[in-house]
C-alpha cells in the first residue's frame, strides 16, 4: 500500500455508448465536397462538434463514397422537420437524401479513444499537451508532493474547540521548494481536526473495504486500499459540515455570536466565503506585499513588462499573482474556489479527498477542462493509504489490520 497521484483530464473518461449524439448527414458527390462544405459552415457551424469532421469517406467495393453532416439532429422522427430552413434549402439545390448518423459527443482523450470514435464517423484527435506532471513524476517529486499534502492534513489538526474539521490549502513554489501561503477555512466555523473524522471511521471495525463511490465512478480508484472509505463520510457527516467546500452554506447554520466562538481568538476573521483557498490567496498577496513593499497597488495587478525589463531589481522576482505556484487541498475545491485558482494563474491543484456535493474538479464538473478559460491548470488526486492517514491523525503507527484482511 502506497501513495498514488493521479492526473485527472479536463473532460471525462467517455463510453460512446453514453457520449454520441445523433446527427443528420446525406451522401455526395465527391465533387460536390468543397462546394458544400464550404456552404453549410457558413450557414450553419457545428460549434459544440469541432471534433468531428464534417465529411466522410468510405472506400466500398473500389468506390469512393463521400457523406457530409449538415446538421445536428433533434429528437424527431421526421428527419426533414429538424433541418433549419437553409439547409433544406441546400438539400433541396442537390437533391440530397438526408439520413440520421451518430458522431462521438466530445474530443478523444486518448488515441484508443479516437479510434473508436471513427468507427462512428471520422473525428481529430490532438494528444494533450505535455501538462507538468501528466506524463509521470520523478521518485524525488513524488516524495515532496506527498509531503506537501502531509502538512495541508495537519493544517486540520489545530487544537481548538468544536467538534467540526475544515478544508486546508497550501500554496507552493516548486520551483524553490518554498511554501508560499497556508490556510485554513475561516467561514464560522472553528477549525478543528481530522483526528474527530479518522476516530469516528476507524472504530467502525469491518467498515474500511470499499472505495470512494464518487472516485469509483470518475475512473479514478484503481487500488481501493487507496480511498477513502464510501462509509468513512456516511459516519462523520456532522463533522464534515464545516468543510467550507463541501456544505457552502453552512455558515448559516452556525451561531455567529454563540459565546463559544466570540470568545474563539482574535487571529481570525470570520466570513461565509472565507475558504481555505481564498484565504490562502490572501495570505499569498500579504506575503507579496511585504516582500515587495514598494510596488504599488495599480503596479502589482500589472506586473509584467515594467518589472521585468529592470534584472537588477528585487521587484523583478515577484510573480504575477500565484503564477507558477502549485496548490495543495485536503479536499476538491467547490466551483468558487476553483475558478480563483484559474484567476491566479495556478499551475497546478492536489487534493486528496473528492467534494461529491459540489466538487469542482472531477466529482461534479471538471473546470479546468473549460475551453473557453483563458487560463489552465493540471489537476491530481492523491489517494492516500489508510494507514498513512491514521498516522498523519493520531501520530502513531496504524495497528489496524488492512482492508483487505477484514474481509
Amino acid at each position: 500500500m502506497s501513495w498514488e497521484i493521479l492526473h485527472i483530464p479536463g473532460k471525462p473518461p467517455s463510453s460512446l455508448e453514453h457520449s454520441t449524439v445523433n446527427v443528420v448527414a446525406a451522401t455526395i458527390e465527391p465533387k460536390l465536397a468543397n462546394t458544400l462544405v464550404r456552404q453549410l459552415n457558413q450557414i450553419c457551424l457545428l460549434e459544440d462538434l469541432r471534433h468531428v469532421k464534417r465529411v466522410r469517406r468510405i472506400n466500398s467495393e473500389g468506390k469512393v463514397e463521400l457523406s457530409v453532416i449538415l446538421c445536428i439532429s433533434r429528437e424527431n422522427e421526421n428527419v426533414l422537420e429538424v433541418i433549419p430552413s437553409e439547409v433544406l434549402e441546400v438539400v433541396n439545390t442537390y437533391q440530397l437524401r438526408p439520413f440520421i448518423a451518430k458522431v462521438a459527443k466530445y474530443a478523444a482523450m486518448s488515441k484508443e479513444e479516437w479510434e473508436e470514435q471513427c468507427k462512428l464517423w471520422p473525428t481529430s484527435y490532438h494528444p494533450p499537451n505535455n501538462l507538468d506532471g501528466v506524463s509521470g513524476f520523478s521518485v524525488e517529486e513524488s516524495q515532496s508532493i506527498c509531503n506537501y499534502m502531509k502538512i495541508a492534513i495537519q493544517l486540520t489538526r489545530l487544537s481548538n474547540p468544536g467538534d467540526k474539521v475544515v478544508n486546508a490549502a497550501v500554496i507552493v513554489d516548486s520551483l524553490s521548494s518554498e511554501i508560499i501561503a497556508k490556510a485554513t477555512d475561516q467561514t464560522g466555523v472553528p477549525p478543528t481536526s481530522l483526528l474527530k473524522i479518522c476516530s469516528n471511521h476507524l472504530t467502525v471495525a469491518g467498515e474500511a473495504h470499499s472505495a470512494c463511490s464518487m472516485a469509483e465512478e470518475n475512473g479514478l480508484a484503481k487500488q481501493e486500499v487507496l480511498c477513502p472509505p464510501r462509509n468513512w463520510l456516511s459516519h462523520c457527516t456532522h463533522s464534515l459540515k464545516g468543510v467550507a467546500c463541501l456544505n457552502p452554506r453552512g455558515w448559516i447554520e452556525q451561531r455567529p455570536y454563540d459565546q463559544k466562538l466570540v470568545n474563539y481568538g482574535s487571529n481570525f476573521s470570520w466570513h461565509p466565503l472565507r475558504h481555505a483557498t481564498l484565504v490562502a490567496i490572501e495570505n499569498a498577496a500579504a506575503r507579496d506585499r511585504k516582500l515587495f513593499p514598494n510596488l504599488g497597488s495599480l503596479d502589482r495587478d500589472r506586473l509584467g513588462e515594467e518589472a521585468c525589463s529592470s534584472d537588477s531589481s528585487s521587484e523583478a522576482m515577484r510573480p504575477y499573482l500565484c503564477t507558477g505556484f502549485d496548490i495543495y487541498l485536503v479536499w476538491e475545491p467547490c466551483t468558487m474556489c476553483a475558478m480563483a485558482l484559474v484567476h491566479q494563474r495556478i499551475r497546478r491543484v492536489f487534493y486528496a479527498f473528492p467534494n461529491t456535493n459540489g466538487g469542482a474538479l472531477a466529482s461534479v464538473h471538471r473546470l479546468h477542462g473549460e475551453r473557453s478559460l483563458n487560463h489552465h491548470y493540471s489537476v491530481f488526486r492523491i489517494l492516500i493509504p489508510e494507514n498513512a492517514l491514521h498516522e498523519l491523525c493520531f501520530n502513531e503507527p496504524c495497528n489496524n489490520s488492512s482492508p483487505q484482511q477484514q474481509m
